[in-house]
């Protein structure tokens, strides 16, 4: 028995993890077909003004503030396999709602319970994958998770954007739900539970923890890190900034390409395309030190772009989209692949659960207040101006960033020796 499990190191052999996977992966291909849609059929067809645009990322966000605590509890306690299966059900049956919805006073409660059975999805899937995948298979499993983010990311609004220059928005929402639907089928082929049984008994000491002392324990720990202290407060000042003027793409295309619905997936393609380009590259330099400088290149090149497309004249070109959308997503993924790299890797595994649900928390509480300031000042001064203005500011906190990484994160060096000594590893 030995030998053959010694003969099975690859993860793709695991037959449970693949169905999971695989549901994981049609769900958000979906997902993404849908977010380019909603944009389409909002701001083109319904000529929603930029404040109406800003409510949308904000429904969105709203369960993630009110649920996230009650959802990662319940991934802990529950049977993430069931919790799945429903999530899944139930979001393909508010999918078709959703494309019945006749406007925005319909759509939003809509978008928000949706987003409600994510923030229970999402960890449910996380927990779940855990238990069905070898310790030494974690990595690997993140990062497959990651490119099907991207490639999602790449493919959806690709082939989104083709559907839409033949079909309407309503088609590629429709397809979301049978996507969703195809998911919950998958995942009702998944009968091996062994393994999640067996995760859940060893984790019964955690789960008798109140969950306000956790909450508590969390935040101790980021107050006392000055590492981790400084990543959460330069990612929630870049995530603002960002998430100002992140759900006005579709005003801003309206001006750019009022005529071509298609145009703004072909920018997010692109963005998806520089992205997954910048995990291939970051998987090959040095991951142990330089967090500072990562995110601060990252963020000066999210705000180039940002200023870059609002620079765009009426009837500009297909090429300078994608160029701009080409730097906007090797920003984005420079930026945010650092940033969680450094809470996984500077957080001791028994707290890293906590960690990453405040962080959850705190850019839900972004999500709630950017995009409304972004859409009145959209609204008040036009689209362009502002993503120009924007990008400057984007783009000169991440400069701060890169000069003041010796200041902002003089941690690293003492993370480091601390690792080398074998001290960190106990904490």
């Amino acid at each position: 028995m030995q030998v053959i499990s010694q003969a099975k190191p690859s993860l793709l052999r695991n037959k449970v993890y693949l169905r999971v996977y695989t549901a994981y992966a049609t769900a958000t291909f979906g997902d993404w077909f849908d977010a380019l849609a909603i944009q389409v059929l909002v701001g083109y067809r319904w000529q929603a003004s930029p404040l109406m645009l800003a409510l949308i990322p904000v429904s969105l966000a709203l369960p993630g503030i009110l649920l996230g605590s009650v959802a990662g509890v319940a991934a802990d306690r529950l049977n993430q396999l069931k919790l799945m299966r429903i999530c899944d059900l139930l979001t393909a049956i508010l999918t078709v709602l959703v494309l019945l919805a006749p406007n925005m006073w319909w759509l939003l409660p809509l978008l928000m319970l949706r987003a409600g059975l994510s923030t229970l999805n999402v960890p449910a899937q996380q927990s779940l994958t855990r238990s069905i995948v070898r310790e030494d298979q974690l990595l690997q499993a993140t990062s497959l998770n990651g490119i099907v983010n991207q490639s999602s990311k790449i493919a959806g609004p690709l082939l989104g954007g083709l559907a839409l220059s033949v079909l309407s928005p309503q088609w590629c929402i429709l397809l979301n739900a049978c996507l969703r639907a195809g998911s919950y089928l998958l995942l009702l082929t998944v009968k091996n539970a062994g393994a999640i049984a067996e995760k859940r008994h060893s984790d019964i000491p955690e789960e008798q923890i109140p969950l306000s002392q956790m909450w508590s324990e969390g935040w101790s720990f980021i107050l006392r890190s000055r590492l981790l202290l400084s990543t959460m407060i330069f990612g929630l000042i870049g995530s603002l900034a960002i998430q100002m003027i992140d759900f006005q793409f579709t005003s801003l295309f309206r001006i750019i390409a009022p005529e071509q619905e298609a145009m703004l997936g072909w920018m997010v393609a692109a963005s998806g395309a520089g992205a997954l380009l910048m995990i291939m590259v970051m998987n090959k330099m040095n991951s142990n030190a330089g967090y500072g400088w990562k995110m601060g290149c990252g963020y000066i090149l999210i705000g180039a772009a940002f200023s870059g497309l609002g620079f765009l004249s009426p009837g500009a070109g297909l090429f300078p989209v994608l160029m701009m959308g080409g730097l906007l997503g090797l920003g984005n993924g420079m930026a945010m692949i650092t940033f969680n790299y450094c809470l996984q890797k500077e957080t001791p595994p028994h707290i890293i659960g906590r960690i990453f649900g405040i962080q959850s928390t705190i850019l839900s509480a972004v999500m709630i207040i950017a995009p409304l300031l972004g859409g009145i000042l959209v609204q008040n001064a036009g689209p362009g101006a502002i993503f120009v203005n924007f990008g400057i500011v984007i783009a000169g906190i991440g400069l701060l960033g890169f000069l003041l990484q010796r200041v902002l994160w003089p941690a690293a060096k003492e993370a480091n020796i601390r690792v080398s000594a074998g001290d960190f590893a106990g904490e």
